[in-house]
C-alpha cells in the first residue's frame, strides 16, 4: 500500500476497455488524491459506470492499468478480494437480500468476510443507520422500504466494510423524484466528511454542490475535467456546452 499521502489513492493510467469490436473506454488517464469528490456526467454509453466497474474490477481491461493505493487491479487477480473490500460501490438497483432485514444485509459481510465479531459489527451498524437516517427502519425488511430507504440501507452496507473510496453508479436513477433528495443528503454528509468519492450521476445541482471536480466523458474519453462551478458556467468543450444545455434546461 502506498504510504505516500501525496500520491493518488486511484491512479488510472491508459485505460482501454472494450466489448467484442465495440471500444467503450478509449485511453483514459485519471488522477485522484485522497478525500476528492469526482463527479461523472455525460451521456449515457460513454463509459462512465464501465469506468467504476473497471476500478473495482469487475471488468477485465484490454490496455492500460489502473492501481488502487498503489496496488495493480486486476479482475483476475488472488489480490482483487482485497482490493474490493477498500471499495464501496453503491449501484442502481439496490442489490439487497430480499428474506434479509435492513439490519442483516449491512451486517452479513463484514462477519462473513472479515470475520468481525457480530456483536461489534451490529453496534457499528446501528450508527450507520442513524448515519444514513434509518435508524427506525432496521428491522425492515427490503419489500418495506421505499427505494430511496433502500438505496441508503446499500450505502450503510457499503461503509460497514470501512471502504477507502466509496463509488457511486447512478445512484438516484432508479428513484421516485421525492427520495432522491434523501439519498443526496446522505451522499452529502459523506462528502463533508472527507470521504473520497467518485460518483456517476445526472444530478447537476449535486456535482456543483459537492463536486471537488467535475469529469465530462464522451465517446469513451474524458473530455472536460474542470471545477463543477467552472465548467457549468463557461464549459470549455463545444459537447460539453451541449450536453449541460440540455440537462440544464430539461
Amino acid at each position: 500500500m502506498s504510504t505516500d499521502p501525496a500520491s493518488p489513492v486511484l491512479r488510472i493510467e491508459g485505460l482501454v476497455k472494450r466489448y467484442g469490436p465495440h471500444l467503450v473506454i478509449d485511453g483514459v488517464d485519471l488522477d485522484v488524491t485522497a478525500g476528492q469528490v469526482v463527479v461523472f456526467v455525460g451521456p449515457s454509453g460513454t463509459g462512465k459506470s464501465t469506468l467504476l466497474r473497471c476500478v473495482n474490477g469487475l471488468e477485465d481491461i484490454q490496455g492500460g492499468r489502473i492501481l488502487f493505493e498503489g496496488q495493480p487491479v486486476l479482475s483476475r487477480s488472488s489480490a482483487i478480494h482485497a482490493v474490493r473490500r477498500r471499495i464501496g460501490m453503491i449501484f442502481q438497483s439496490f442489490n439487497l437480500y430480499p428474506h434479509l432485514t435492513a439490519l442483516q444485509n449491512v451486517t452479513l459481510a463484514p462477519v462473513k468476510v472479515l470475520g468481525e465479531p457480530s456483536k461489534e459489527v451490529e453496534e457499528r451498524a446501528r450508527g450507520l443507520f442513524r448515519k444514513v437516517r434509518l435508524e427506525h427502519r432496521a428491522h425492515a425488511f427490503p419489500s418495506q422500504l421505499s427505494g430511496g430507504e433502500q438505496q441508503r440501507v446499500a450505502i450503510a452496507r457499503a461503509l460497514a466494510m470501512n471502504p477507502h473510496l466509496l463509488m457511486f453508479d447512478e445512484p438516484t436513477s432508479a428513484l421516485d423524484p421525492e427520495t432522491v433528495g434523501d439519498v443526496l443528503a446522505v451522499m452529502e454528509d459523506l462528502a463533508r466528511e472527507g470521504r473520497t468519492m467518485l460518483v456517476v450521476t445526472h444530478e447537476i445541482g449535486f456535482a456543483r454542490h459537492v463536486g471537488d471536480r467535475m469529469i465530462f466523458m464522451d465517446g469513451g474519453k474524458i473530455v472536460e475535467d474542470r471545477p463543477p462551478e467552472e465548467m457549468i458556467a463557461n464549459p470549455e468543450n463545444p459537447r460539453t456546452r451541449q450536453f449541460l444545455g440540455s440537462i440544464l434546461h430539461h
